[in-house]
């Protein structure tokens, strides 16, 4: 197992850990955005009004981009698994 192996999966592993949390992260961004808006134009300064539509919005992404993030996850694991004969040997 090269040093150049172990960093080429490290960067690997990263970068499917980005890609499947980009969408999660995005819309839970622009719910913020949206609410921190509304709160500010009505001014409104409720603690709790912040967080539940950025939790609703969350969960309505991993319904939506759940079977996605699902298939890149099965794919960079099939490739290890694949390859694992390169981690033993």
């Amino acid at each position: 197992m090269s040093q150049e192996f172990i960093i080429s999966l490290a960067q690997q592993a990263v970068f499917v850990v980005l890609l499947t949390s980009a969408p999660l992260v995005g819309i839970a961004l622009i719910a913020g955005l949206i609410v921190s808006i509304f709160q500010a134009t009505t001014s409104i300064q409720e603690a709790t009004l912040a967080f539940v539509p950025k939790i609703v919005a969350t969960l309505l992404a991993l319904v939506i981009f759940g079977p996605w993030m699902l298939s890149h996850l099965q794919e960079f694991t099939s490739n290890i698994l694949s390859n694992l004969y390169k981690f033993i040997g």
